[in-house]
């Protein structure tokens, strides 16, 4: 039982929560301090709701401890670090180190975008904690702004909030008739329930290159019901500040996943951007990746799930000349990828597209936020919490 004190409480007999850093999702973030060792440490709190059925309750509960097993078997420098996971009062905490500083939206609102070298030292980060996640069969499945922490003095990129994660070999808690993620950086595949794979945080990460590099996510809109018309099949327009990495950008934002750049190639041509200011069409030879820090190591794909290397385009084809979303086989997949939205969402997701062909108003969610949008169907999806940070 958690012990209270003038300014604070304990919990576990060991961890002292003393200052809320955020709230998110389905967490409360704390600083706090282990008593037995005498550090200082991150601890996210699932949020008591007495609204809930004891079996709800068992399966938030479930998805935390879930969450703690995803992120521990992971070992990367650009993945949070989980130290610990207890109970108290029938309540599941998280224990993790302390990050200090803020999270990647928290600079684009205080400071506004970044520039293209930044951004590419950010991407390289995460390919590289991707690559580990991939490798250990997990999928983040929420990489946004808001999940990537900053650290302050050293500029430490780190993947943080592995909520909604999905993992090979594990039950998936499905949330019946839900999707649950943060829909401005979800992939049209995930979105229309087509499948969810690698390729899937790969999209998202171009998303996020083009929010950190513009200040928004290219897929923001008004309405719950715009973002959804600009993510499965609305005009991809990158920003114009994406213009110095628009060939990774292109290449992750790549509706059909089987096309898609894959961590590898997007690492390599990233690098070379750093390297020699100019990110070229395809990944040149000698940047090794550093999946997993082990360098050549390619990202594995979970069991039943693909993760194809896209093929390099002909010779002499410039797709840069080419229009982003004029080529037939896109046209192809766009449409099948809208069919099968309506046909997994059925009327709430035809209505949402009419909304927004019609002016019609939505729900309007932020860049930040992970929302759920209730479908007739049963959908893999639980719901995403934070840490550290909102």
């Amino acid at each position: 039982m958690g012990t209270e004190g003038h300014t604070s409480r304990v919990i576990a007999g060991r961890y002292r929560l003393e200052e809320k850093l955020g709230r998110g999702g389905m967490g409360v973030v704390w600083r706090a301090t282990d008593q037995l060792l005498g550090r200082s440490v991150a601890v996210k709190e699932l949020p008591y709701d007495e609204t809930l059925s004891a079996a709800e309750a068992r399966r938030q509960r479930d998805r935390t401890l879930r969450e703690a097993r995803a992120v521990a078997q992971l070992s990367h420098p650009h993945i949070i670090v989980v130290h610990d996971v207890v109970d108290d009062d029938e309540r599941p905490y998280i224990v993790m180190e302390l990050i200090e500083g803020g999270s990647l939206a928290d600079r684009l609102g205080q400071r506004g975008p970044v520039d293209a070298a930044e951004a590419a030292r950010i991407g390289i980060a995460l390919l590289g904690a991707l690559g580990a996640a991939h490798a250990a069969g997990v999928l983040h499945r929420d990489l946004k702004p808001d999940n990537v922490l900053l650290e302050s003095g050293t500029d430490r990129v780190v993947l943080t909030d592995f909520g909604i994660a999905q993992v090979a070999g594990a039950p998936t808690l499905t949330e019946s008739g839900g999707f649950v993620g943060s829909p401005e950086y979800t992939a049209p595949e995930r979105m229309s329930g087509v499948r969810t794979g690698p390729e899937s945080d790969l999209w998202s990460l171009g998303a996020l290159l083009c929010a950190a590099l513009s200040g928004e996510s290219p897929f923001h809109r008004d309405s719950l019901g715009g973002i959804l018309h600009a993510v499965v099949v609305g005009d991809i327009q990158p920003p114009a500040q994406a213009g110095p990495l628009l060939p990774v950008v292109r290449g992750l934002l790549e509706r059909d996943p089987d096309r898609r750049l894959d961590a590898d190639r997007a690492e390599r041509m990233l690098r070379a951007f750093r390297d020699t200011g100019r990110t070229p069409l395809s990944p040149p030879p000698g940047y090794a990746p550093t999946v997993g820090d082990v360098p050549g190591r390619r990202p594995q794909s979970l069991p039943g799930l693909r993760s194809p290397v896209p093929p390099l385009d002909p010779p002499g084809r410039d797709r840069a000349e080419e229009p982003f979303l004029r080529q037939p086989t896109r046209r192809v997949l766009i449409a099948a990828l809208l069919v099968a939205a309506m046909a997994g969402a059925g009327v709430s997701a035809a209505a949402l597209l009419r909304e927004e062909s019609t002016g019609d108003g939505g729900p309007t969610p932020t860049s930040s936020a992970t929302t759920t949008v209730k479908t007739p169907t049963t959908r893999q999806a639980s719901p995403s919490t934070s840490a550290p940070g909102p």
